[in-house]
This record gives structure tokens, sequence and C-alpha cells, in this order.
């Protein structure tokens, strides 16, 4: 029993206990809720005066920027207000101009019914005062147009041929220039005689020597002739055979320059310059040879070809001629597909009979085969060369080409100096073409046909029509003529008056 009571006592103690606890919590917690809803009235109030605030200026800043767009939007309305009345009043004037220029037109159309009608009555007056129709009057209109354009293209033509002029001479200066420096060779060579130089005329006795004896001694030696007269500083040396009148220059030379003449000396003196022109002859020989791409030459060949140095055909070179046939007949052999080095061989030796034509007896062409066939060429080359001037028919495609290139090189312009007979006709078919034209009165070829001047009749032609006529008479003589170089057209037209004072 006492347990129990005690048990029971022990249960209402701690039943007390705990009542007492719940009721303080129950306090702390009341406590707690009123403490925390003085918090959440007053944070509700702080954020309802904040939200209220914040709308305020958001209120604000609507107001202020709905003012600013009304007054924008007032603005451009009172713009567009105003760009539509101009708009308006320009519609109004323009409405007002295309009335007037209606008004202007209607106007014009009847002006020009007028003016047309004018023109009309005008004309039937001008065809009835001048005696022609509208047609004759544009075909005579015409006519002076065309004259008058004829006229303007003969001072233009006028006018190009002098600019033209200009520019050709400075451009054929420069070609000149450019041709001197780049090929500076003689090409018309001494025939017969050659002239030497002298430092003074005292040395013409020196030359002569006591009695002659020098002189003497030098004509025997070289055989030469030595003509010495009253030409100032110069002796003239004579004679057929070119090689030899080289070996008298370069003794004649060597001893002026020596000072010491007498006949050992001169005899000492020729044989140094035979020696010379040897090796000279030679080397002309061998270049000729590598000029012209022919090899294995034989040597006496060589030293023949470059006699040939000496010697001229009609002031032509026979060695830069035999050169130039021997490029042409290659070029041709190439083209035909013949044989190349035949034609070039052949067209180099074609001529070599002439180095000794002086002191051997027939024709360079039969001398000439008779050198090959000594020095071992081909039957080729020697029948090549036989027929260059007709003496055999050729057999070959070779040979042909030889006979062409020979040819080729011998009647280009330049080539040879013109006969007197061809000169003569030339000049014949020069007047003869000037005097065809009508008006022309005289003509004259001057300058070695290199001018020619035609006088006019005043009554024919008129001062801007003379340039159609030189043009034409230039034209013409380019077509039918062949001369060297060019050809003056001067046309002259004059209006003399002559009176006689009594």
């Amino acid at each position: 029993m006492v347990a129990v009571a005690g048990c029971l006592i022990g249960y209402f103690i701690r039943k007390s206990i705990a009542e007492g606890k719940v009721n303080s919590a129950e306090e702390l917690a009341k406590k707690l809720i009123e403490e925390a809803e003085k918090e959440v009235e007053t944070t509700k109030k702080e954020l309802l005066i904040e939200a209220k605030e914040e709308v305020h200026k958001l209120r604000s800043e609507f107001e202020r920027e709905s003012r600013e767009r009304r007054n924008e939007l007032q603005k451009i309305e009172r713009r567009l207000i105003q760009k539509e009345e101009t708009l308006d009043k320009k519609a109004e004037n323009l409405e007002k101009k295309d009335e007037k220029l209606s008004r202007k037109l209607v106007e014009l159309d009847e002006k020009g019914e007028q003016l047309e009608q004018l023109r009309n009555q005008e004309k039937q007056k001008l065809e009835e005062l001048s005696g022609l129709t509208g047609e004759e009057a544009k075909t005579l209109l015409l006519r002076d147009v065309e004259k008058e354009i004829r006229v303007e293209t003969a001072m233009m033509i006028k006018e190009m041929e002098s600019r033209a002029k200009e520019e050709a001479e400075k451009r054929a200066k420069e070609i000149i220039t450019y041709t001197i420096q780049k090929c500076a060779a003689d090409h018309v060579a001494e025939t017969t005689v050659t002239v030497v130089q002298l430092p003074n005329d005292e040395m013409k006795g020196r030359i002569i020597g006591r009695e002659g004896r020098n002189i003497r001694t030098l004509e025997t030696l070289t055989g030469i002739d030595l003509i010495i007269d009253d030409t100032p500083e110069a002796v003239i040396l004579s004679g057929f055979d070119p090689v030899r009148r080289e070996i008298a220059r370069v003794a004649l030379e060597k001893l002026i320059v020596d000072g010491r003449i007498h006949p050992a000396r001169i005899e000492e003196m020729v044989e140094k310059a035979k020696r010379e022109v040897e090796t000279m002859m030679k080397e002309e020989g061998e270049q000729a040879a590598f000029d012209a791409g022919v090899h294995n030459v034989h040597p006496e060949l060589i030293k023949l070809l470059g006699r040939l140095r000496f010697r001229t055909s009609y002031g032509q070179s026979v060695l830069k001629h035999a050169v130039e046939v021997s490029h042409v007949a290659g070029i041709m052999a190439t083209e035909l597909g013949a044989d190349i080095k035949v034609a070039r061989r052949a067209g180099l030796f074609h001529d070599i009979g002439k180095a000794v034509d002086h002191e051997v007896e027939g024709t360079h062409v039969e001398i000439g085969m008779e050198l090959l066939r000594k020095y071992k060429e081909s039957k080729e080359v020697i029948h090549a060369i036989s027929t260059h001037h007709g003496d055999y028919e050729p057999q070959t495609v070779e040979a042909v080409l030889v006979t062409a290139a020979d040819a080729i090189s011998a009647a280009r312009p330049g080539a040879r100096r013109e006969t007197l007979e061809s000169y003569i006709k030339r000049l014949q078919k020069l007047e003869e073409i000037a005097n065809d034209y009508d008006g022309v009165e005289k003509c004259f070829a001057i300058q070695a046909g290199r001018e020619i001047r035609i006088l006019v009749k005043p009554e024919s032609y008129s001062d801007a029509e003379i340039v159609m006529l030189a043009r034409n008479l230039t034209k013409r003589i380019e077509s039918e003529l062949e001369y060297p170089g060019q050809i003056k057209v001067n046309v002259i037209r004059e209006t003399r008056a002559v009176e006689y004072a009594k």
C-alpha cells in the first residue's frame, strides 16, 4: 500500500511539475506569438509604407514621361500639320503651273502651225525667187557642204602630215643612231684607187726619193702605180688588183710612220705588209665561214674567201654578198625541206672564182668549179654554184635556191649602184605620172629623182585642193615605182599679176 501510495504521490508530483512546465511554455509561446505578431505588424506597416512610396515614385516618373511624350507628340503633330499645309500649297502651285503649261502647250501648237504655214509660204517665195525647187536647193547646199568638208579635210591632212613628219623625223634619227651603233660597216668599197693620207707635203719628196728610186722600188715590188700630183697631203694608189693595192697601202703607211724610206726598208715593209694582208684575208675568210655557218672548209678556200673582201661588183662587197647569199639560201632550204648544208655551202662559194679571175682565164663560174674540185668539195655543191648564172641547167633544188638567193642579194635596194639607163627611166616615169593629172602645167624631176616639183594652173586647184593632189600623187608613185629612199612631192600653185607702166 505504501508503494502504491508512493507511486500515486510521485505521479501527482510529476503531473504538477509537468503542468507547471506546460503552463510556463504556453505563456512563453503566447509571449513569442504576441511579439511575432507585433514584429509582423511592424514589418507589414513598413512594407506598406515602402510600397506606397515606390508606387508614388513610379507614378511620378510615369506622369513625367507621359508629359514628355505628350509634348513630343504635340510637337510632331504641329510639324506634320505644317508639312501638310506646305504640301497643300505646293500641290496648289503645281496645279497652277500645270494649267499654265497646258495653256502654253496649246499656244505653242498654235504657233507651230503658224510657223509651218509661214515656212511653207517662205519656201514657196524662195523657190519663186531663186527658180530652184527644194530638192535642187538641197543638192546645191550639199555640194557646198561637200566642198567645205573637202577643204577642211585637206587642211586636217596637211596638219596631220606635218605632225607625222615631225614624229617620223624624230623617230628616224633615233633608229639611224641606234643602227649606226649596232652596225657601223662600210657597204661601198673602193674599186680601182686607194688614197693614202700624208702628214705633210714634204713626205711626197721622200716617197719619190733621189732620182725616183724609192717610188720605182715600191711600184716594182707591189705592182701598183703611185700617183703623186698636186692633191694636198695625199698619194693615190692605182691598180686593178685590190689585194696588191691593199699591200701597197699597208706598206706605204708603215713607211710613213717609220720615217726611214729607202729601197731596203721598202722591201722589208712590203714583205711585212704581205704577211699582214695574208693574215687579214685568212681571218676574214674564217669569219665569213663562221657567219655563214659553214664548217670544215679547206684552208686554201678560206684564204680565197678572204680575198673577196677586197673585191667589189657594182659597188657591192663580194664577200658580204657571198655571206648574204649563204644565209638566204639556207633559210629557203629550211622552209622547203632541202639540204641546208649544201645550200649554205654553195651560197658561200658561188663567187669564189672572182678571187682569182684576174690571174686565171675563164669565167668566174668555171674558175670556181675548178677550185672546188681541186679542194675536194662535193658534187652537189659544185653543181649548185655552176647554175647561178644560167651556164648549166639546175638539176637539184639547192641549185635553184642558190640562183634565187644570188638574184635576191644583188637586186635588193641599196645592194648595187643604179645603172644610168634605169635611173633615166625612173625620172621619165616620175614626170609621166605627174603629167597624167588635169590642171598640171609643168613638172620637173630634180635632186637626182628624190624630188618632183609640179606647177599647177591656179584656176584648176585651190590652196586646199593641192594638198589632196600631192597626196594622190604620192600614193600613185608608191604603187607604180620602185626607188631607193623617198621621193618628195612638191606641188606649187601661184597667181601672178603683171602690168606695165608707160
